[in-house]
């Protein structure tokens, strides 16, 4: 049979009552059936006594037809986040309900029409302070930045922290998966993360898509910046290999290079937002500096002469790609806002 997508967006309906969901790190079979049952590879006997255990008192409130479970076969497993959203979307389609999950300071709730129907604990529990501390600013003025890169977060915070905003990044949130970086453009990609981890969460979150394009190399290391080198690459192999692409480039002037920053902002029921800036400059040929990260050393601020890992956070912050694209992101924020509650 012809495989159809269905409204929950992460299942694909197979057949009327075989589900299917997939990506690098998940790769769950389910259908309906009169038990519950989670079989296969990967996971814990204890964690599928929780999500049994969790489920059974959602089972006891659904309107079915006929008593019914669901039979989850999981090929590849790497979070109970997955898999609970997993059987949760089944649910859904089959009872026409709208339980959301939502992750919460290492735990997953249960949620429908703003009632807590169900919470689950990782092991060892989390403490209190923790999961009913609550932000003095309020839901619309946190940011949850879509990466678990610190120096980027940095910068993020930096510049959001100046127009009153509290910042978090994925590292505030252990248990969610990671998003395939699988676009050919900074938007796609941008826009995969934003708009993944904000259905996850029920957040507000930015994702950006950053990278450095070097004329000399038809745009390249572009979109696949952070792994120019290799899969295990660093900073220090990155740079080293982009100096090597351009050793026999010796005039600046064809050393020309652009800082690029898409940036996207996704939240529930919301168009994206999306807003992009560019910061042009040269590459040097050694690299100079302490401050920033990534290719900041060995790129030439404009005319200046300076490295951009010479400059100081907020000289970078008025200067910098993402910078550019926080304000004008800032600009045109309110009016996004006010269209799309």
């Amino acid at each position: 049979m012809a495989e159809t997508k269905n409204k929950c967006g992460a299942c694909h309906l197979m057949s009327e009552k075989i589900y299917e969901y997939k990506d690098e790190n998940n790769w769950f079979i389910g259908k309906m059936t009169g038990h519950n049952l989670i079989s296969g590879w990967g996971v814990k006997h204890t964690t599928i006594k929780k999500i049994d255990d969790l489920l059974d008192g959602i089972a006891a409130t659904l309107d079915w037809e006929n008593p019914k479970g669901y039979d989850v076969s999981v090929v590849r497993y790497q979070s109970p986040l997955s898999l609970i959203t997993f059987i949760i979307d089944m649910i859904n389609q089959e009872t026409q309900r709208e339980i959301k999950v939502i992750p919460h300071a290492g735990t997953i709730l249960l949620m429908e029409n703003a009632k807590l129907l169900a919470v689950y604990l990782p092991e060892g529990g989390v403490s209190t302070a923790t999961f009913f501390a609550t932000s003095e600013q309020g839901f619309g003025d946190t940011i949850l930045i879509a990466t678990r890169n610190e120096g980027k977060t940095k910068e993020f915070r930096n510049l959001f922290g100046q127009l009153g905003y509290r910042v978090e990044n994925l590292n505030d949130y252990p248990e969610l998966p990671e998003v395939a970086e699988t676009g050919t453009t900074f938007e796609e990609n941008a826009r995969l993360k934003a708009e993944t981890i904000s259905r996850l969460t029920g957040k507000m979150v930015l994702a950006d898509d950053s990278g450095l394009k070097v004329d000399a190399l038809g745009g390249l290391p572009g979109v696949w910046s952070a792994r120019f080198s290799g899969p295990d690459a660093t900073d220090a192999k990155n740079n080293a290999k982009l100096l090597h692409e351009l050793a026999m480039v010796f005039d600046q002037k064809k050393r020309s290079a652009q800082f690029h920053t898409t940036l996207v902002v996704a939240a529930p029921n919301k168009d994206s937002l999306v807003v992009e800036a560019e910061w042009p400059g040269y590459i040097a040929t050694q690299p100079k500096g302490e401050n920033g990260f990534g290719y900041d050393p060995v790129f030439i601020v404009g005319e200046t002469g300076r490295h951009a890992a010479e400059l100081e956070a907020d000289q970078k912050n008025q200067l910098s790609h993402r910078g550019q694209a926080v304000r004008k992101l800032m600009e045109v924020f309110p009016a996004w806002q006010a269209k799309q509650s």
